[in-house]
């Protein structure tokens, strides 16, 4: 299992939401930097970086911060929030990030998921697949729309999206354990893609358990900040669990 580290980037700091609400904001740290070179001095590879204030405007916002952490390791980072053309995407790609997340944009306007796959390939686009209760949530989690998770993950998948981070924001944050049942059901519904599980991890225990269900890769941040999952912990994960 691929264990992917996450910075969620606000006003230029490292945070953490609550249930992705913007008015439960925990700081973790004031240099977002200094937490991505622990990050990699522990020997961990990936980064996954959310711009918590460009998923709510619909723009990017902390892309310096972001840049300066591409240019200051050499982490494999994924960005996510706000980005909503291919010039967008084009700018991120070519000031070194390996991979751009696609969030609202898989629901709001399909046809730039199906343009950015064709321009840019199926390693460099992910989709991420943010929900409650099996209905996506879209706009920094911010609204929700009526459309079922795997209903848009079968579209993406006929667009040729091969990798899907899907998050349910009732556990994101609140460390009570990633929802295995959903996780499992989207990934052997669609065999070929690779579902990354996001959301309520809190330890070991839980990685295990997601890789005995077939999921691939995890995304860990709340039980990193907190230590329950400290860096060294994830590194040795990440190398051991197949």
């Amino acid at each position: 299992m691929q264990i992917i580290p996450a910075i969620d980037l606000k006003n230029q700091e490292s945070v953490r939401l609550y249930q992705g609400d913007f008015n439960q904001t925990t700081l973790i740290s004031e240099s977002p930097v200094q937490q991505a070179l622990a990050i990699e001095r522990a020997g961990l590879t990936n980064l996954h970086l959310v711009d918590l204030d460009g998923a709510k405007s619909g723009r990017p916002v902390n892309r310096a911060i972001i840049q300066q952490i591409c240019e200051q390791t050499g982490l494999a980072v994924e960005v996510g929030g706000g980005i909503r053309s291919l010039s967008q995407i084009n700018t991120y790609l070519t000031s070194g990030v390996t991979r751009v997340i696609l969030g609202s944009a898989a629901l709001n306007d399909p046809e730039l998921v199906q343009e950015a796959i064709k321009q840019f390939g199926a390693d460099q686009i992910v989709v991420g697949i943010d929900g409650k209760d099996g209905l996506v949530a879209v706009s920094g989690w911010l609204e929700q729309s009526t459309v079922k998770m795997d209903e848009l993950m079968a579209s993406m998948v006929a667009f040729g999206v091969k990798t899907f981070i899907v998050t349910d924001i009732s556990r994101d944050g609140t460390m009570s354990g990633p929802n295995g049942d959903q996780l499992s059901h989207l990934q052997k519904q669609f065999t070929a893609a690779t579902v990354i599980a996001s959301g309520g991890i809190r330890n070991v225990t839980d990685l295990n358990q997601l890789a005995d269900l077939g999921i691939r890769a995890a995304i860990v941040g709340k039980a990193m900040a907190t230590g329950d999952l400290p860096l060294q912990t994830l590194a040795e994960v990440n190398q051991n669990v197949g």
